[in-house]
């Protein structure tokens, strides 16, 4: 069972590790903090001087019964308002739409449900997202839309991250144009990519000791002197914040095959700073309670729609929310009913058109 843990300090940062046992830390700062991802078992910090804590409400999950496949979709479309749809794998792989995607959606919307976007790929922003819905024919706004890259600046914003600190990346423009929107300062992102260190005795890398925050998110230009840089400001910058915008093992960038996902450039900073991040993106519950505030949404009347068990299902069931599973992207039927799968959602699909077709059968 997995449980949410808290803590406080004015000049100390204690991390809850999974033994319960706390370790100090040493930052400074005048800082309060408040554990709030019982998934990754991170600690976020608020950043102000009057030492007031942002605390989260105790919660404990448990294992779900064994996923049934969906046979009738108008009873889970009337038992819900809203509906959160991942993106890659559910909507499009790659650049490709899925079959059936733009009626059903046209659907949903004729029936009054709100309809949202969640993507853990951060190389874009919202408006960026936005233009490629439109690419691909589907009329969404750019409310209705949350990237990981918009969570991560979110975040900041919501514990009033000093504006007179930057924000080191390790990451794509998505990020960057996101941070430039909430007024933070930045630096890194693919202008990084083209730097190279030559090693040499003697040599000492310099770094930005203004740096309170490295955001590391996918990157197609991750190289060893951004590794490097981005260890430096979390490793010898009092307080600097390590962010996650997501830990996803794989993505789609291609329809073609699955590719290295963000975990692996968050991992690389986790091994070098041997830090746990903060991971924003899916499926710490973060997104889910901005989305709730934002929109007044319950979350019982939520129903999440994703194509992997990690981050889609767990972070419907972290939200209290139905969750569906489409087989349409990562995970296929043999590792979702593999006995070693701890992660049931409450249904499963081929995909979101099922929704046109299921319905309950004719009674004699």
């Amino acid at each position: 069972m997995l449980s949410r843990a808290t803590a406080r300090a004015s000049n100390h940062l204690f991390f809850k590790n999974k033994n319960k046992n706390s370790q100090l830390l040493g930052l400074s700062n005048n800082l309060s903090y408040a554990a709030s991802n019982p998934v990754s078992n991170f600690v976020s910090i608020t950043w102000n001087n009057n030492n007031t804590s942002r605390m989260s409400k105790m919660k404990s999950f448990t294992t779900r019964a064994t996923a049934q496949p969906l046979k009738n979709a108008d009873e889970l479309i009337d038992s819900v308002e809203t509906f959160i749809f991942d993106c890659d794998g559910v909507i499009w792989k790659g650049d490709k739409l899925i079959d059936g995607v733009p009626e059903t959606l046209d659907m949903l919307r004729s029936k009054g449900k709100r309809l949202v976007f969640v993507t853990n790929n951060s190389t874009k922003s919202r408006k960026q997202y936005g233009k490629k819905f439109e690419t691909l024919g589907l009329n969404v706004s750019e409310e209705e839309i949350f990237a990981s890259s918009f969570a991560a600046a979110a975040y900041l914003k919501s514990i009033n991250f000093p504006k007179d600190k930057k924000v080191y990346v390790i990451g794509e423009d998505g990020i960057l144009k996101e941070l430039e929107l909430a007024g933070f300062q930045y630096l890194g992102g693919p202008e990084d990519g083209e730097k190279k260190i030559e090693l040499k005795p003697g040599f000492l890398m310099e770094h930005d000791e203004s740096v309170g925050a490295v955001v590391v998110g996918f990157d197609r230009y991750v190289n060893y002197f951004k590794i490097q840089y981005g260890t430096l400001c979390i490793r010898e910058n009092p307080g600097c914040l390590f962010i996650a915008t997501n830990r996803d093992a794989v993505t789609h960038l291609t329809d073609a095959q699955e590719w290295a996902g963000g975990g692996s450039m968050v991992g690389a900073i986790q091994g070098s700073t041997q830090r746990e991040p903060l991971v924003v993106g899916k499926p710490s519950t973060f997104m889910m309670d901005y989305l709730a505030n934002e929109f007044g949404i319950l979350k019982s009347q939520i129903c999440m729609v994703g194509d992997r068990l990690d981050t889609d299902i767990l972070f419907g069931q972290n939200g209290g929310c139905k969750t569906l599973l489409v087989l349409s992207g990562v995970t296929t039927l043999p590792v979702l009913q593999n006995p070693s799968n701890t992660i049931q959602p409450d249904f499963y699909t081929n995909k979101i058109s099922d929704f046109l077709s299921l319905k309950p059968a004719a009674t004699v």
